[in-house]
């Protein structure tokens, strides 16, 4: 496996890239691996603007969620990797999801206010994951320019390449945006599969993704309450043979969400993601072949 830091040639301020893609040493499968929350990365500027300690930032991680999900490459795939934090740039949101009660002055285009935006949770957040107030005052427009600069355009100028890549060399691309879900908020599922209710991806597909995580003892329920974000909604295009579905993965099977540190049933956890990967990957290349 190679990894590629950095491919859009964008750093954040402190010089370390905001976006790597893992690489198959070659490209056997028509996946996409994204692991966009998972960044643990926090800019020291950007921290010191904050009113709230590391511990309370951390809490908004999907972490360790690349580390489930690094075997992908193994398997053919590509895995983009967003190494920044998330409650300083949320690329899982519309670049234009700006709450303009954030900034002095306000972004012109911040109208209509979306939902997310209004809740504190735009692609600059407002608030940490626990509700608080990030910041004391308002922050620049200068500074959201910056961040998405510096880490959203290269993130998804990175994520379009690798669809791209996959749609060229196999006719189509299936995009798993991976994610974690706090116990509190799963429902008793191990697993939610988000494909936008149906539009995101094809009924086959979504309907193999989760018989395979039910092969492997997990409780599977789709699209609550989750059905994907922007990510899937964005790309998922099945008319076009781009799939994407968002994966929540219950943060009860393999972290200390108090502490934010991996439990003991980590590896388990990641070698049975890896099983899946592998026989959906099975399930693609056989899918191309007998379209051929």
């Amino acid at each position: 496996m190679s990894s590629h830091g950095d491919q859009c040639g964008s750093r954040a301020s402190n010089g370390a890239p905001a976006v790597r893609v893992h690489a198959p040493a070659q490209r056997t499968s028509a996946f996409v691996f994204a692991s966009p929350h998972s960044g643990r990365a926090y800019d020291p500027a950007a921290l010191a603007r904050t009113r709230l300690p590391l511990s309370a930032l951390r809490q908004s991680e999907d972490a360790y969620v690349d580390q489930l999900v690094a075997s992908a490459p193994r398997h053919g795939a590509p895995l983009v990797e967003a190494l920044f934090a998330r409650v300083f740039v949320d690329v899982n949101r519309a670049e234009g999801e700006l709450d303009p009660d954030m900034f002095d002055p306000a972004p012109a285009a911040a109208r209509p206010l979306s939902a997310r935006a209004a809740a504190g949770l735009g692609v600059i957040p407002r608030t940490a994951a626990d509700g608080r107030a990030l910041y004391a005052g308002r922050l620049t427009l200068e500074e959201a320019e910056a961040r998405l600069a510096r880490c959203y355009r290269p993130y998804h100028s990175a994520l379009k390449a690798e669809l791209a890549a996959a749609k060229a060399a196999f006719g189509e691309a299936f995009l798993i945006d991976c994610h974690s879900m706090p116990a509190a908020s799963a429902r008793g599922a191990d697993i939610v599969l988000g494909d936008r209710y149906g539009a995101a991806c094809s009924r086959a597909f979504i309907t193999a993704a989760e018989a395979e995580f039910r092969a492997l003892g997990f409780t599977v329920v789709r699209n609550r309450p989750y059905a994907g974000g922007y990510t899937t909604e964005h790309y998922g295009r099945p008319a076009r043979s781009v799939h994407a579905v968002q994966i929540e993965i219950n943060r009860a099977l393999y972290l200390d969400e108090r502490t934010v540190t991996p439990s003991a049933r980590m590896p388990a956890l990641a070698q049975a993601l890896s099983d899946w990967i592998g026989q959906m990957s099975a399930y693609a290349q056989a899918a191309h072949r007998a379209a051929e």
